[in-house]
């Protein structure tokens, strides 16, 4: 069972920030109003946030589960995944593959009969990939209660119909905790990009 949800779009004055091709200062900063995060070299008119933020809600059954009654961590990473893939698709208008995953958590058991919550918004975008947070909840089919269960960092690359990388729109950022998420994500490339590369995170 699927719930999709999208969040409604608003309006407000506009700043513009450009970011360079290697991403390292991509400031989105700003006292109010709204930030353009503008990826280098494209002329794609942004998007924000809430136009792709998604939900995702399934009933946990047993076969979902282990010998225990909890939820098997690979089904939870696999909605994840999806979960992640429908923001990404959202904001980019493409198919989009998955790059790679730069934090995943288990904090609490999600049990048979329980609902799955996935909740997921791009958390920046770069030029050809964007990262996307997504939220891992059960919910409590009888009395509503919500528990934080998982978080997640998930890098997506969009592609075109020769499923070659393409250019993403930038990010419109509206609040100071989508441009907290926005500094973060920055934050999370530079240390992936470091071990990549093999170098210290002041040069990556």
């Amino acid at each position: 069972m699927h719930r999709f949800k999208r969040m409604s779009k608003t309006t407000n004055s506009t700043k513009t920030i450009k970011t360079t091709k290697n991403h390292k200062k991509a400031p989105a900063k700003a006292l109010g109003g709204t930030v353009t995060a503008v990826s280098a070299a494209t002329s794609l008119p942004g998007k924000p946030v809430s136009a792709s933020t998604s939900e995702i809600v399934e009933i946990v059954l047993p076969n979902d589960a282990n010998l225990l009654g909890n939820m098997l961590g690979g089904r939870v990473m696999h909605l994840i995944d999806i979960a992640g893939a429908l923001a990404a698709n959202r904001h980019s208008n493409s198919h989009v593959v998955t790059a790679s995953v730069d934090y995943l958590d288990f904090r609490f058991p999600i049990k048979v009969g329980e609902w799955i919550v996935l909740k997921s918004s791009v958390n920046r975008v770069f030029h050809t990939s964007m990262e996307v947070g997504v939220k891992v909840f059960a919910e409590n089919i009888l009395t509503g209660e919500r528990r934080h269960t998982s978080t997640a960092y998930v890098t997506f690359v969009a592609l075109d119909v020769n499923q070659q990388p393409r250019t993403v729109p930038p990010l419109i950022l509206k609040t100071e905790d989508e441009r907290r998420r926005y500094r973060e994500a920055g934050e999370r490339r530079r240390m992936r990009l470091a071990m990549r590369h093999k170098m210290p995170p002041s040069d990556a």
